[in-house]
């Protein structure tokens, strides 16, 4: 791709986070691509297996770490990376920093827009690296970790730009004073903040990730990626990527580095707490979440946990309600951040378009939907994919002796791979006054049915839960205007965006870019969002220099 074609490209995605209309940079449908590019990314995939993936530095490193497992294959990768000391990390960054700093924003751009050219090449090995370390499905995998993270550096890209190039480098400033005119020569500079971290999870290894590395690569600043232990070999190769177009561009590779660890011995305290490291991009956990946004001297973007609310009112056709609220639970088997946790339901049940639904008829046709969906073979194992972690099902487990089940975890058997570790949601009613039962996030397969007092205490229960533990999502159906108009204001004012009335194709848990808002930074589930000028604008400082 030529640097006008980039060029172009990064305009159209000016135009697009501008005006939020669909925009997508790179097609979503594997269809779309080389006829034989399945098949090539699989074999380069299991040539990979058993290796060892050195990102094209494997000098100076300790050793070679990787624990990576497949939630389908149950069995270990086999995959080593270099680990370095965190210190020799810290200098290559440094080292690297004295000319991307001095790099022109539309530089910076063309190469960042060209990295991301050269992953989309490798879009279906990253959908195999992905769906064995996330236990994503395969097309899921492909989506999220490949066109949809392209999307989201390339929004940052475009935002940066926009950003970056909002003040004139230059002017000759004249004041009028009467009898003579003040005349200084003004210069005004975007000063990158320094090292920036980004540390991944393990469940969205590119999604994820990529916002905070292009963002900081786009300010000007060195990154070193941390991913999670379990999930490496997706982000290393966009990594490796990244590394190859600095490198044809005549830039320091060590731009971006990747630290590898283990669970046993990770790298992200030390790394985290490094007087260098100026910027920190981080998904995962509450706790972990609150440890680094309470980092002295540290600019801090945070994803972390929060309880996602839907509030069933009334609706116009219970089944396909139903059905959708099945499959945004089913999708990742709920191993998403996005993913509905709690439907608030008036002990008195719903109207419908067909007639009143008593309240263990809407639990009655929840679970229908869900077991519907996940008895589908050719729906049902797709859908659901594997779990992650082995302590998500215990969690999920534990949750259930809590509280009266409706609908348990049924037995499904992937049809490719036999041993995979898999769960459909469990279904669970309880009483809106045992908060110890839903007042909490439990990610993964589990969906909580909260009976309510009205459909008034749902939304005030709704904003409870997203004012103290943190919401990215929430759901409401009903046919009620004033409803409507009060969760808007109501959830809103807790900083969480909600979707009303989803049906068929439309569903909570899919963000887009460009267009939708991924995180407020408002309530507790995190304290930044993809993407808004404040993602990209706190990575760099604005300083003026004046000459008389």
């Amino acid at each position: 791709m030529t640097s006008q074609s980039q060029n172009n490209m990064i305009q159209e995605a000016i135009r697009a986070q501008k005006t939020r209309e669909f925009f997508a940079a790179y097609p979503e449908n594997p269809k779309a691509y080389a006829e034989d590019a399945n098949q090539k990314g699989l074999e380069v995939f299991q040539k990979q297996l058993n290796q060892n993936f050195s990102l094209g530095a494997p000098e100076n490193h300790s050793h070679w770490v990787g624990e990576e497992v497949s939630p389908y294959m149950m069995v270990g990768l086999g995959i080593r990376y270099p680990q370095y000391e965190t210190q020799l990390l810290i200098d290559r960054a440094k080292n690297a920093w004295s000319a991307w700093k001095n790099t022109t924003v539309d530089e910076r751009g063309s190469i960042l827009t060209d990295a991301l050219n050269r992953v989309s090449n490798r879009f279906f090995e990253i959908a195999y690296a992905t769906m064995h370390t996330t236990g994503q499905s395969f097309v899921m995998s492909f989506q999220a970790s490949g066109p949809h993270a392209n999307d989201r550096a390339m929004e940052v890209i475009s935002l940066a730009t926009e950003e970056l190039n909002r003040f004139e480098n230059t002017v000759d400033w004249v004041k009028p004073m009467g009898k003579f005119d003040l005349k200084i020569h003004k210069t005004f500079q975007a000063i990158p903040r320094g090292i920036s971290l980004v540390i991944g999870c393990s469940t969205f290894p590119t999604w994820n990730t990529v916002p905070g590395l292009f963002a900081s690569l786009m300010g000007g600043n060195p990154v070193i990626v941390k991913p999670h232990p379990k999930s490496v070999l997706p982000i290393a190769i966009v990594i490796e990527e990244i590394r190859a177009a600095l490198k044809n561009a005549g830039q320091d590779e060590n731009l971006v580095q990747m630290a590898a660890d283990t669970i046993d011995n990770p790298l992200t305290k030390e790394l985290a707490q490094h007087k260098d490291v100026k910027l920190i991009d981080y998904t995962g956990g509450s706790a972990f979440g609150d440890y680094i946004e309470a980092l002295p001297g540290k600019i801090t973007f945070t994803e972390k946990a929060g309880v996602n609310s839907v509030i069933l009112d009334s609706v116009a056709d219970a089944q396909a309600v139903f059905g959708n609220l099945a499959f945004s639970t089913c999708l990742y088997s709920g191993q998403m951040c996005t993913a509905p946790q709690n439907i608030f339901v008036p002990s008195n049940g719903i109207k419908t378009a067909d007639g009143h639904l008593t309240f263990d008829e809407v639990v009655a046709g929840i679970c229908g939907a869900v077991k519907a969906l996940v008895e589908n073979p050719k729906m049902g194992p797709y859908t659901l994919g594997a779990v992650q972690n082995d302590l998500t099902v215990k969690r999920v487990d534990e949750a259930k002796t809590k509280t009266t089940v409706a609908l348990d975890s049924l037995t499904v058997v992937h049809p490719e791979f036999h041993d995979a570790r898999m769960k459909s949601p469990v279904v669970m009613v309880t009483d809106a006054a045992d908060t110890a039962v839903w007042m909490h996030e439990c990610f993964g397969p589990a969906l909580f049915v909260v009976k309510t007092e009205s459909s008034a205490q749902s939304l005030e229960l709704a904003a409870r839960a997203a004012t103290e533990l943190g919401a990215i999502t929430c759901l409401c159906y009903s046919t009620d205007t004033n409803f409507c108009k009060q969760t808007t204001e109501t959830m809103n004012a807790a900083f969480t965006p909600v979707s009303f009335n989803f049906t068929g194709a439309a569903f909570v848990n899919q963000h887009a870019a460009f267009s939708d808002f991924h995180v407020s930074g408002g309530n507790p589930s995190g304290n930044a969002g993809f993407t808004t000028p404040e993602y990209v604008n706190r990575r760099f400082v604005w300083v003026g220099n004046r000459y008389l």
